[in-house]
């Protein structure tokens, strides 16, 4: 086995907010898209005046930016690479995250300062392809993510020392291999592979008989119900030390098209008990438990222990807490100025958590407007108000509520 080293943690940023707070509950380095060549089209993503900003940002706070390049673009949309690329390289981009060889070819060659780490989409699923890439140019392999962890510690022996390993740890699962799916394009005419799955595998689909239209029967395949397109979602923070041991060079979080709210949160999480697994410390059970405050399926191991097995079990999506306000200032009393996101009702239990910062549960108390004007209720957003808060708090510390807004059946 190698000598271990500590992880990148590597975070989601799909626009500018959810990039601050990736940074600043903790990522090591960001991966995000530009307008184009990106695989989340509907995530926000950053405009030609916002990608240097936000790269200014990061890089102020000693994060790095990874740049996804990483749809397989038809021979019209590989005209304007070289262009984008040459951008992305003048932005002061770390990394492009690229699938197609084509695209891996012009970015050695437009964008000669930006490491070339070769995407998931890719299929990287063995030690051969990982050092064909190497051998490429590239300096990093995004792992295809149905590797165990026995498969990526033998690539891991079997590769260039020199060659990153990075594998996704948490979030969502595609079910198609490594995210390589038609059903949307099919369906639709949006094409995943080119940022725009529709993701139709999450659909909840009827029959219709066609001599009885607008008549609609549920389709079942067995006494558990509908299910062969179900997928939990992946967590693996019960186990970073095995992900240690395997020899990766960066764990990273799916989430691009999430809100800012699931950006902090999982950040924040894995930043924590990384940091405990790396010193040898043990793992705060509260940041295991932070991970089961966002919205989410239920969790699995994905392929890391051994194929998941069908899922049979309702797979919508589980939201328990709600964000209602944001911090703007803080003073070393608790005094705190917020933005309002969602309604507050004086009385109510709420729940405070920041930038390295334990989530505290305390009354929503003493709220006023900017003017002192007592408020026994908050529903206009963003609203400035005041509220005393049980402990001073960095700026961009949120506040939660306990409300069940899950999907129903």
């Amino acid at each position: 086995m190698r000598e271990r080293k500590k992880p990148e943690l590597l975070c989601p940023a799909g626009d500018m907010e959810r990039l601050r707070m990736a940074v600043l509950y903790g990522a090591d380095a960001v991966y995000l898209a530009g307008e184009s060549f990106g695989m989340r089209s509907f995530a926000g993503n950053f405009s030609q005046e916002e990608l240097p900003r936000a790269v200014a940002f990061a890089h102020e706070r000693g994060v790095r930016v990874h740049v996804t390049v990483n749809t397989m673009p038809r021979n019209r949309e590989a005209d304007g690479l070289p262009d984008w690329l040459a951008f992305l390289n003048d932005a002061g981009v770390d990394a492009l995250i690229v699938a197609d060889l084509g695209a891996f070819s012009m970015a050695g060659k437009y964008a000669p300062r930006c490491e070339r780490h070769v995407s998931t989409q890719a299929s990287v699923s063995n030690y051969a392809a990982a050092s064909a890439w190497f051998e490429a140019g590239a300096s990093r392999v995004i792992l295809a993510r149905e590797l165990s962890l026995e498969e990526i510690r033998e690539i891991r022996a079997r590769t260039p020392r020199e060659l990153e390993l990075e594998a996704f740890v948490h979030g969502a699962m595609c079910v198609s291999y490594s995210g390589r799916c038609l059903l949307s394009n099919y369906m639709t005419g949006r094409d995943s592979n080119r940022g725009a799955c529709a993701q139709p595998c999450r659909y909840q689909y009827y029959l219709m008989e066609e001599k009885r239209p607008g008549e609609y029967f549920p389709v079942f395949e067995d006494e558990a119900g509908t299910y062969i397109m179900n997928s939990r979602d992946m967590c693996m923070i019960d186990h970073v030390d095995d992900l240690l041991d395997a020899g990766l060079d960066s764990l990273k979080i799916e989430g691009r098209a999430k809100s800012a709210y699931y950006a902090a949160i999982v950040t924040g999480a894995y930043r924590h008990v990384i940091d405990d697994v790396w010193a040898g410390r043990p793992v705060d059970p509260v940041w295991r438990n932070e991970v089961e405050r966002v919205s989410h399926r239920h969790y699995a191991t994905g392929f890391y222990y051994g194929s998941p097995g069908q899922y049979t079990d309702n797979a919508r999506y589980i939201r328990e807490w709600q964000v209602v306000a944001l911090v703007t200032e803080c003073d070393g009393d608790g005094n705190a100025v917020l933005t309002l996101r969602n309604k507050i009702t004086a009385g109510e239990s709420l729940e405070v958590v920041g930038p390295d910062c334990k989530p505290e549960t305390f009354t929503a108390e003493g709220m006023t407007d900017m003017d002192g004007t007592p408020l026994e209720m908050l529903r206009n957003p963003q609203m400035m108000f005041r509220m005393k808060l049980p402990r001073a708090v960095p700026a961009w510390s949120i506040l939660r509520a306990a409300r069940d807004l899950s999907a129903k059946s």
